[in-house]
């Protein structure tokens, strides 16, 4: 199967999801954000059995990306708090700025149906007799959570938040916006290192010699000014508000990075030596080699 093939049969999966979906939202009348949620974990599990179907759980790579911007959509079209315009054109236009070029960036360099994400593999190995159940709770249904919880702010913008735009709002786009292409330029970097990378050598220039994971970080700084979003819409709401950053804060400090890092150094220990040298995640100089 070509790469482009295996495009048009993952997209073909997106469009029944997110179908099946919007044909629950049209069903249920539990309020925007249960309604929401269950529309969530059912088009999740049609991305599932399509990841069964082929053997490839990277079908569910780009959902990260693909569904936020219709749930927005869908808070913004029900929603009935006076909220302003400006607030809601700004969160929405940030999140399709974010969502379009993170999901580009994955088809672009998706090497095709034949490739699966090495860490789903290694999660299913670690217990093979639990791997469907690993396969559909934690490659699949756990970042659905992780995900909806993120964008616990978007929906108190749309459905909660009556006050009007202020410092706090602008404080949010630019931390936001931000984020957003300070990851958009790491890609760039890491896929521009990963075609001319030469036996032995490490990346560790540009934004890469201030962090070892500068795109976590601007994962993390979009999913904090979303938070900052709805702190500005719905103060009150502060103590639920945090959820989604906090467990995306969680995820990426004990679970992504340590995985890669550990995958670095059993291919590469000589990044042992930038592990030294650069800061983990918050991009600051660099120490000085001894």
């Amino acid at each position: 199967m070509t790469k482009s093939e295996g495009l048009l049969r993952i997209g073909a999966a997106y469009v029944i999801a997110l179908f099946t979906g919007g044909a629950s939202l049209y069903l249920l009348d539990h309020g925007p954000l249960l309604d929401a949620l269950i529309a969530d974990v059912l088009a999740t599990m049609v991305i599932f059995l399509f990841s069964r179907a082929y053997g490839n759980s990277s079908f569910y790579d780009a959902y990260w990306s693909v569904l936020p911007p219709f749930l927005a959509l869908y808070w913004l079209a029900v929603g009935d708090a006076a909220a302003p315009p400006l607030r809601e054109l700004l969160v929405l236009g940030l999140i399709l700025y974010w969502a379009t070029r993170l999901t580009l960036n994955w088809a672009y360099f998706w090497e095709g149906m034949h490739h699966e994400d090495w860490r789903y593999v290694l999660l299913r190995n670690k217990a093979p007799r639990w791997a469907l159940l690993t396969d559909f709770f934690g490659i699949h249904l756990f970042p659905t959570f992780q995900v909806f919880a993120g964008l616990l702010p978007v929906y108190a913008v749309y459905c909660l938040g009556e006050r009007p735009f202020g410092w706090l709002d602008i404080v949010a786009g630019l931390v936001t916006a931000g984020a957003i292409t300070l990851q958009m330029l790491a890609d760039f970097q890491l896929h521009g290192f990963i075609r001319t990378r030469r036996e032995g050598e490490q990346l560790e220039n540009g934004l890469w010699s201030w962090s070892r994971h500068p795109n976590y970080f601007g994962e993390l700084g979009f999913w904090f000014g979303l938070f900052l979003f709805g702190l500005a819409a719905y103060p009150q709401g502060w103590y639920w508000l945090w959820l989604g950053v906090g467990l995306m804060v969680l995820m990426f400090m004990f679970a992504s990075i340590p995985l890669m890092e550990q995958r670095s150094l059993e291919r590469r220990p000589e990044y042992a030596r930038v592990i030294e040298s650069v800061s983990m995640l918050v991009p600051r100089p660099r120490k000085k080699a001894p």
